[in-house]
């Protein structure tokens, strides 16, 4: 069972993550990206935080629940869309194709997520270990994206980016099958 408190500093750390989402725009709009990569990489050390506190000392609560990934997905649609829109001088932009597809199987997974709630219970439907490593990749990717544009261009960029985005693309695709048998199973029993 999970505590009532609503305002545990887990909360906290995810509401400030959450308020960060317009600096961050802002910074990526209008190409001060070591500022975007120093808010992205604040994000991400809270987002670890908010898990290893509420874990810890029994902060957690069904607020923090709803509010992390909705956190985490904001922060990962606001950077998708704006890499692969705002690409005047950029050196690793996100490729439209590969922001479409983060983005639509987001949308797809949290709208049967939504929809399944008085079917599903929350543990047939807990991120699996290729969502994660999906996850991890994106943020890894747009990290790497960030530094890539505030460096400038350089040699070795030019091969390892497309590549990275790839690699995104390929285990959302994956992942989003995954999720869709992982549901389409639990829908049937």
């Amino acid at each position: 069972m999970r505590p009532s408190r609503s305002l545990t500093l887990p909360n906290v750390l995810t509401l400030l993550r959450i308020l960060a989402v317009p600096f961050f725009a802002i910074a990526v709009w209008y190409g001060h990206y070591w500022q975007a990569f120093i808010i992205f990489a604040a994000a991400g050390i809270t987002d670890l935080l908010d898990g290893f506190i509420a874990r810890a000392f029994n902060q957690r609560s069904d607020l923090g629940a709803m509010m992390d990934p909705a956190a985490d997905k904001l922060l990962m649609t606001t950077a998708f869309i704006l890499m692969a829109w705002r690409t005047d001088g950029m050196t690793a932009p996100i490729p439209v194709w590969v922001a479409i597809l983060a983005i639509s199987r987001d949308l797809v997974i949290s709208f049967y997520a939504f929809a399944s709630v008085d079917r599903l219970s929350t543990s047939r439907f807990q991120p699996s270990l290729l969502g994660k490593l999906s996850t991890a990749t994106q943020l890894v990717a747009v990290s790497l994206g960030l530094c890539f544009n505030a460096l400038g261009p350089h040699p070795w960029m030019a091969r390892l980016h497309p590549a990275m985005y790839y690699l995104v693309a390929a285990l959302v695709l994956a992942s989003g099958i995954h999720y869709f048998l992982r549901a389409t199973h639990a829908h049937a029993r």
